[in-house]
């Protein structure tokens, strides 16, 4: 079979290898769609500890596919069912994982991360992942590259379920790519008024626009804007949805009195954003951060999905075949379009 694997810094090759077999408890699944996500870019243009030329690792943690083969002992799942995988695995057995917060268990393993990962023909999905049910049967309606983008939309609605958005809320969501239209859809379900998206790429905010007309977009002015949404008051929600020290550092000037703020995307090893917290102080305003999500996460928003409540297909706007993928990680580092994906058929 083809698969995308990484053999260092800056070096992801596309190679024939073997179609991996399965043991007890496990699931051999064939992938139909595998999108690119920033954690990918960032394995590439860093490397990856641990992968060499002796220990290449297939990339992708956001995929989707059909179950080809099922190993001895398997219940609850068939062969050839639609599926997506949620692919951080905890423990099973420590007190995050039995609370439901296995995403935070301290021996956390991930494909595509410490194990081959979907950007490939085929990936075996270990026996604890099946166990645990990051194994999730996929409506009728649920395409597989909405739900290979469903990884990211879980970890959207962790940070929603922390920050909250009201009926009548004013949202300011910054960073104009497929995280932040994610955002957005979640706000306006939840009833917002204005959701303002802020992004420095006209071309972007003008694809998002296109998307939803009721996004106000904006590249410049961006208080001027917030004032005007909210008379003057300021956002009563704002997300960083992307990974920039001095969006983090202006996030606190456009919330409102007891606003909320949420750092949704982190920032890269080593670098740190200095925050007023007098405003904090004085705004009284509640700050979060969110990494991952729950099982339980995946499958409330794979349930969104599928019943039509939001719509993340349009996201996917680059598809491309495995020989092409190095075209999808150019054109997702360019931020070129929103979502890219490598689809099999």
């Amino acid at each position: 079979m083809k698969a995308a694997r990484l053999y260092g810094k800056n070096d992801l090759r596309v190679v024939d290898v073997p179609v991996p077999g399965i043991g007890p408890g496990e699931l051999l699944l064939r992938v139909k769609a595998a999108t690119v996500c920033g954690t990918d870019l960032r394995m590439l243009n860093n490397g990856y500890a641990g992968v060499d030329e002796e220990h290449p690792l297939t990339l992708c943690h956001e995929f989707a596919g059909t179950s080809e083969k099922l190993g001895e002992g398997v219940n609850g799942y068939e062969a050839g069912q639609r599926v997506s995988v949620a692919p951080n695995i905890g423990c099973g057995i420590c007190d995050m994982c039995v609370s439901g917060n296995g995403h935070h268990c301290k021996k956390l393993i991930a494909i595509g991360i410490n194990m081959d990962g979907a950007f490939a023909e085929f990936i075996r999905i270990p026996a604890a992942a099946v166990a645990q049910g990051n194994v999730t049967p996929l409506a009728d309606g649920v395409s597989f590259e909405a739900a290979a983008a469903n990884e990211a939309f879980a970890c959207v609605y962790n940070a929603f379920e922390r920050y909250g958005v009201y009926p009548g809320d004013v949202v300011l969501i910054i960073g104009a790519g497929a995280i932040g239209m994610m955002h957005a859809q979640l706000a306006f379900m939840a009833g917002a008024a204005s959701v303002i998206l802020n992004d420095l790429s006209e071309e972007r905010l003008g694809l998002c626009k296109a998307l939803d007309p009721r996004l106000i977009t904006t590249a410049k002015d961006l208080k001027a804007t917030v004032d005007e949404a909210s008379f003057g008051k300021g956002a009563d929600a704002v997300i960083t949805a992307c990974s920039v020290q001095s969006v983090q550092e202006d996030a606190f000037n456009y919330a409102a009195l007891n606003g909320r703020v949420n750092f949704f995307g982190g920032l890269p090893a080593g670098r740190t954003a200095t925050l007023d917290t007098n405003q904090i102080h004085y705004k009284q305003l509640m700050v979060s951060g969110t990494t991952r999500s729950s099982l339980e996460h995946y499958r409330k928003t794979l349930d969104f999905i599928a019943k039509g409540i939001v719509d993340v297909d349009p996201l996917v706007t680059g598809r491309y075949q495995i020989e092409d993928i190095m075209t999808a990680f150019e054109n997702a580092a360019a931020q070129n379009g929103l979502k890219q994906a490598v689809v099999f058929d």
